[in-house]
């Protein structure tokens, strides 16, 4: 009788050391790395040169006199952006070339507009690839009647499609008064559609 005890307390003996023995030691696994942080804004920062193609209409009035006219007009523009985290500033010089006939109500032309040039300053907020802006200053438009210095202002939106590459759109409100000399005045709207690459 001693005998089967001893035997059967050796067995549970051995059972349970050997069960004690299979247990593994628990995994303890690394906590995952933290998420890189989001990046608020793009970097704008630098030089750039451009062509823009677009269209305007151009309104004119003096005494007794009053004519319109529309067409295309293509350009280019050169500027350069400091980017200081959310908010950008800017300056640029742009040239449209166009070729509008203002004509009366009657289909008499009255003038016509070669081209306008544009000195600019911008401010925007840097919304990562895209900078959406503020602009104006100081535009000069050439006429057949004579050259006038007068002031716009405006919006634009502009997208990193790469480092280098950007596209965008303008919208510009101009005003010219006493163009020349003759009493004419005349406001202008333009839109463009612009390629720039960056340095």
């Amino acid at each position: 009788m001693k005998r089967i005890i001893t035997s059967a307390l050796v067995t549970a003996g051995l059972s349970s050391a050997a069960f004690a023995g299979s247990l593994e030691e628990p995994v303890v696994t690394a906590p995952p790395p933290p998420p890189p942080p989001v990046q608020l804004g793009g970097d704008w920062t630098g030089p750039y040169i451009g062509l823009q193609l677009g269209y305007a209409d151009v309104d004119a009035d003096a005494p007794g006199l009053a004519a319109s006219g529309d067409d295309i007009l293509y350009g280019l523009h050169a500027g350069y952006n400091y980017d200081f985290g959310q908010f950008v500033l800017g300056g640029e010089i742009d040239y449209d070339f166009t070729d509008i006939d203002l004509t009366t109500a009657a289909g008499a032309s009255a003038a016509e507009v070669d081209s306008v040039a544009r000195l600019k300053a911008k401010a925007g907020y840097d919304a990562g690839p895209a900078l959406i802006y503020l602009t104006g200053g100081v535009a000069q438009v050439d006429t057949s009647l004579g050259n006038e210095t007068g002031e716009f202002y405006g919006i634009g939106l502009s997208y990193q499609v790469s480092d280098r590459y950007v596209v965008g759109a303008e919208i510009l409100e101009h005003s010219f008064d006493d163009i020349d000399g003759t009493g004419v005045n005349a406001d202008a709207t333009t839109f463009t559609i612009r390629g720039s690459l960056r340095f």
